[in-house]
């Protein structure tokens, strides 16, 4: 499984460190940006994973910033990218379970590293329960 991160300059501390975790855990991990503390535009981040996600070059992605929130409205923008904004495990598991959810959005300055890591662990071990959730995922994607 290849895994996408990026972050703007609000969430990179945490990217790196989400990014160094997986990798621990024997993922393959696609970094996305941005690379440095310097000021970048989240929007650009989210669309280069949001790119790469649609032409199935990642299996899924974790999108950082300083709240979460302005990555996950740039996110999704794009059809068949369902980003959910997680700060707790309950909305990671659900946001798989009930939303199919392919990217994860995490605040930087909302969530610190121990929770992210459990966050991260949910939603990657969490499965969709399909049935009538796939009824409901299909009326937003038409």
């Amino acid at each position: 499984m290849i895994i996408g991160v990026g972050s703007d300059h609000g969430g990179f501390e945490l990217k790196e460190f989400i990014k160094d975790y997986l990798q621990h855990i024997s993922y393959h991990v696609s970094d996305f940006g941005t690379y440095s503390n310097e000021s970048v535009d989240y929007p650009d981040i989210a669309k280069l994973l949001c790119k790469d996600l649609i032409l199935n070059k990642i299996d899924c992605g974790i999108l950082i910033c300083g709240t979460g929130i302005g990555m996950s409205i740039a996110a999704n923008r794009f059809k068949g990218i369902r980003a959910t904004l997680t700060n707790d495990m309950f909305t990671a598991i659900m946001s798989k379970r009930h939303n199919n959810s392919n990217v994860l959005v995490m605040g930087g300055r909302v969530v610190g590293k121990d929770l992210a890591v459990k966050i991260v662990d949910c939603w990657l071990n969490e499965k969709f329960e399909g049935d009538r959730h796939i009824r409901r995922l299909n009326k937003i994607d038409a």
